[in-house]
């Protein structure tokens, strides 16, 4: 018996109206997503960023997000208010920002922030909440779980805060993360070592990812079309692109698995 898909995209629009008529930042975009790894890739300005916010629910009006089928397991994302994504998002599925000093909060301990998060979604007490949070540290290999909880956003390295960012987006379980530049802000060194983690934890959970970048050698460990030299294999997988899909605008979001 087939997996039912986590997550569905069908024929995905994300329109913004304009004066001179309606711009439309992603169109008809479709992908199913499993528990596995899903990379977005393309240049800055294609809409990669704007997919993932469209399926958390953060396209800020006038922005319109359309689209055929638009649907979270069983869950329809079309018909649902921001009431209604709050509540998925974190617990059912969570989006890691580029760069973690503008996601955190600067006057509140970070690992309050985590636990904070714990608290919304589990209805958990202070001490529990904080366990968890310490686990959740831990689990994104920071070394020493009890100092970085009490420190400030100013006062980890960008490395260190995107863990945290991990951390806190993972503390409720949720079946899917979607990555929005995860690495961009940070040293080449530290790349490797953000993916690594971020791999290991979805892996290990049985989650979905959605990888979105702009840098296609960050993501190549994650493509099927990927040849190995003395490896016989079936022929490798390719986009398959409709001619019609270039011939209005520009703008456009292509996905690679």
């Amino acid at each position: 018996m087939t997996e039912a898909a986590l997550l569905t995209v069908r024929n995905l629009r994300v329109v913004y109206p304009g004066d001179d008529g309606d711009f439309r930042a992603v169109r008809n975009l479709s992908f199913k997503l499993g528990r596995e790894r899903l990379g977005i890739v393309g240049e800055s300005g294609s809409g990669k960023s704007t997919t993932g916010r469209a399926i958390m629910g953060l396209i800020a009006k006038p922005g319109r997000v359309e689209a055929d089928e638009l649907r979270l397991g069983d869950t329809d994302l079309t018909n649902l208010d921001e009431d209604g994504f709050r509540k998925l998002r974190g617990k059912r599925i969570a989006m890691v920002l580029q760069d973690p000093k503008y996601s955190l909060d600067p006057v509140m301990k970070v690992g309050k922030q985590i636990a904070e998060t714990h608290r919304h979604h589990f209805g958990s007490d202070a001490k529990t909440a904080r366990n968890a949070a310490l686990e959740m540290l831990h689990a994104v290999h920071i070394r020493n779980p009890e100092l970085v909880y009490n420190q400030y956003a100013h006062q980890v390295s960008g490395g260190m805060g995107q863990r945290i960012m991990i951390a806190m987006m993972l503390i409720a379980g949720p079946d899917i993360l979607i990555a929005d530049e995860p690495t961009s802000a940070l040293d080449v060194s530290v790349q490797a070592q953000v993916l690594a983690i971020m791999d290991e934890m979805v892996r290990s959970r049985g989650m979905g990812l959605i990888l979105i970048s702009h840098n296609l050698h960050l993501v190549s460990t994650f493509l099927a079309a990927l040849p190995q030299l003395g490896d016989k294999r079936d022929p490798l997988p390719q986009l398959q692109r409709d001619p019609a899909w270039l011939v209005d605008l520009p703008a456009a979001v292509g996905a690679d698995r």
